[in-house]
């Protein structure tokens, strides 16, 4: 299973970004994917779902800022990061919840002004 994520850059505070991940190796449109990001010097934590039917689940911290959706057709699941705070600066990664079979690169963003 292989997972790229990309879209990741400096922003400042308030600002919008999408990032998106490819994923290869599972039935894609079978498999909830979740959204995860690990901040300089703190462990790694999850912040988002979406399951097969589209339901999504998020963690307290981004609910109301960042949206996670997929595109089945494309093998592709985004995370829309909106209004972002300094305290969102992380690496961020998507996998499958529950399994984490393996991780990416994940895809660095800095919140500053």
């Amino acid at each position: 299973v292989q997972f790229v994520e990309s879209g990741g850059r400096s922003v400042q505070p308030g600002e919008f970004l999408r990032l998106s991940c490819t994923i290869s190796g599972i039935t894609f449109e079978n498999q909830p994917l979740g959204w995860y990001r690990q901040a300089p010097g703190k462990g790694r934590e999850w912040i988002a779902t979406v399951r097969a039917s589209d339901t999504t689940y998020y963690a307290d911290s981004v609910r109301g800022r960042f949206t996670i959706s997929r595109s089945n057709a494309k093998n592709t699941l985004y995370l829309q990061l909106r209004n972002l705070k300094p305290e969102d600066t992380a690496v961020y990664y998507c996998n499958v919840p529950g399994w984490e079979p393996s991780w990416g690169q994940g895809t660095q963003v800095t919140v500053s002004s």
